[in-house]
Order: C-alpha cells, then structure tokens, then sequence
C-alpha cells in the first residue's frame, strides 16, 4: 500500500505536514518539487492605467442606436 504525505524540504530537512498512521517501518521514495515563485502574487498595483483611456463625458448617457430593443 502506498500513502502519500507532503512536506516541504528546507536547509537539508524534510518536515511532513502530518504524521503516517500506522507505518511502523516502511521505505520511503521522495521527489522534488520546486516551488514557483511568483513575483506578481500579492496586492495589485492601482493606477497603473493611469493616463491611458479617456472616457467620453457622456459615457452614462442611454445608447441612442439601441432604443429600439428597450420598447
């Protein structure tokens, strides 16, 4: 029977993130998976659009081509 566990593996240790349930002694097969850092993760920069689109005056005001559906 195979049970699986993650981990993370850090300055030369393995930490489980939980403990096996009723392995006594068992051979153990690991592999490596590299976290990805991603250097865009975390809050969103705002404003940076800032200057790029102009919105009409009137861009609230009804359709006019599109009166014909509202009836």
């Amino acid at each position: 029977m195979t049970t699986t566990i993650n981990g993370i593996y850090e300055n030369g240790q393995i930490i489980l993130n939980e403990l096996p349930k009723n392995i006594k002694k068992a051979q153990v097969k690991v592999i490596f998976e590299e976290e990805e850092v991603n250097e865009n993760s975390g809050k969103r920069k705002m404003g940076i659009f800032r200057g790029q689109f102009e919105v009409s005056d009137d861009f609230d005001e009804p359709l006019t081509e599109l009166e014909e559906f509202w009836t």
